[in-house]
């Protein structure tokens, strides 16, 4: 179990290491960094800085909540003045690291939503060079389209059921908040490790199901990965780089975690080299 957990944190890695042996694989990062760049400024003007200046004034908000209680304190409850403090510090960085994740999860959605052509391009590169093979199944661009437009719609539907249920546990005394606070960043890993575990399976035209089991087989390990790469396109800016990363560190998982047991890799091929 442990193997498994530190292997899926280590596939970005993997995949950063594939790269820089790989100078064929930046042909196809070119289009998908500049589409992030432009939807990233969108987000970031439209989003990002509004939000920042909401969060400013919670944060002052906060400040004058923990002074007022504090002030109302009777002197030999002093010792509670750096609790409360701590608390609303505490709320502070849960704000902040909350509107990273948001941004970083719309950039991913956006993003590889407009740049899946390139995308695709880079998973089927990285899968030849780590099968030898790339499984296409072809089934014409009106089609793919509708099953591209399909897979976001049963993503929202995932998501909104598994955010109900959250939603309720929020209302149970005590433990409420701590569920809430985990159950997203769960729910938020899960569709995250769906987008880029992608690339290989919607080749082979599975259904969103089988898409979303494969994961769960795949368990502890991409469970790991899946909150690597959802902390990775936290990080403003530096996500315009790493969600092209995680694309090929998804390729990479799924080709050396799932292919073996899903097709045997055929005995006249080898993995290609891409060091060229």
């Amino acid at each position: 179990m442990v193997h498994g957990i530190v292997a899926g944190m280590s596939y970005p890695l993997r995949g950063l290491g594939l790269l820089r042996r790989s100078p064929r694989l930046w042909t196809f990062l070119i289009l998908p960094i500049f589409v992030n760049i432009i939807v990233g400024a969108l987000i970031y003007v439209g989003l990002l800085l509004p939000a920042w200046s909401g969060l400013d004034g919670a944060a002052l908000w906060l400040d004058q909540w923990a002074s007022g209680w504090i002030a109302q304190l009777p002197a030999w409850m002093g010792l509670l003045e750096n609790l409360i403090l701590g608390v609303a510090w505490l709320v502070k960085i849960l704000l902040t690291l909350a509107l990273f994740l948001l941004t970083g999860f719309l950039l991913l959605q956006f993003g590889t939503l407009i740049g899946s052509p390139w995308y695709g391009q880079l998973s089927e590169a990285v899968e030849r060079s780590r099968l030898g093979y790339a499984t296409v199944i072809d089934v014409g661009i009106v089609r793919d389209l509708g099953r591209a437009i399909l897979f976001e719609l049963k993503k929202l539907l995932l998501w909104g059921a598994i955010a109900l249920i959250l939603l309720l546990l929020s209302f149970v005394p005590g433990i409420g908040p701590l569920v809430i606070s985990l159950g997203w960043f769960s729910l938020t890993a899960l569709i995250t490790g769906l987008d880029f575990l992608d690339g290989p399976s919607e080749r082979r035209r599975y259904r969103f199901r089988r898409k979303l089991a494969l994961i769960f087989q795949a368990l502890p390990a991409s469970a790991s990965f899946s909150v690597v790469c959802c902390l990775l396109i936290t990080i403003p800016f530096l996500n315009l780089l790493t969600i092209p990363l995680c694309v090929v560190a998804g390729t990479m998982f799924w080709c050396d975690r799932l292919a073996p047991r899903l097709e045997p890799t055929p005995p006249s091929t080898e993995p290609l080299p891409l060091n060229e």
